[in-house]
Parts: C-alpha cells; structure tokens; sequence
C-alpha cells in the first residue's frame, strides 16, 4: 500500500496577497514570488488564476448595507424588545427601501 502524501492548506494573509500582486504587476515569475513568499509556484498560481492575474478591485461595502452600529442597535433592540425601526431610520439618509406591490386592480 503507498503512503498518501499530507498536503497543509494554509490561506494567504492580506500582506502576503498584496506583495503577491506587487511582485506579479512588475512582472516577476511564479517561481521567486513563491520562494519570496515561501509558498510554491503551484499555490502562487492558484491566487492568480481566478482573476486571471488581473488584480480584483478592493472589495466594499455597499452604502445600502446596514453599518456595524445599525446592526448592533438592531439586535440590542430585539433583545430588549423595543421599537428600533422608526429610531434607526428617522434620521436616514439613505431612502428607506418599500417592497413593490402589484395593483389589485390590474
């Protein structure tokens, strides 16, 4: 019976993800970013690949999402069970967002 060989999955850290796509943008090969990185050429090329070695925009947050605050004001208000809605969005400035509804008479 052969010995299977253990492979460690270890995630790319933000710092390392971004000297990655500074080395790659100059032009480096897979090979030094991985031995800069001390990773493999295989898993270099495995952060490249879904984007095909374009750098993916910086992601953010949407302006109609919900900040960290709302979202804590909102769970403190269930747990106590108070009204937070009219609280929370009295002073929006984003528009309060209504489902559409069909017409009956239609």
């Amino acid at each position: 019976m052969a010995m299977r060989r253990k492979y460690r999955r270890t995630k790319v850290t933000a710092a390392e993800s971004a000297e990655l796509w500074e080395r790659w943008k100059k032009g480096e090969g897979l090979h030094a970013i991985g031995q800069a990185l001390g990773r493999g050429h295989t898993s270099v090329f495995a952060h490249l690949r879904p984007s095909g070695g374009i750098r993916p925009p910086a992601r953010r947050r949407s302006v109609r999402a919900l900040t960290m605050a709302e979202r804590e004001e909102i769970s403190r208000g269930i747990v106590e069970e108070r009204p937070v809605a009219r609280k929370l969005f009295a002073d929006c400035k984003r528009p309060v967002v209504t489902p559409w509804v069909m017409p009956s008479s239609l």
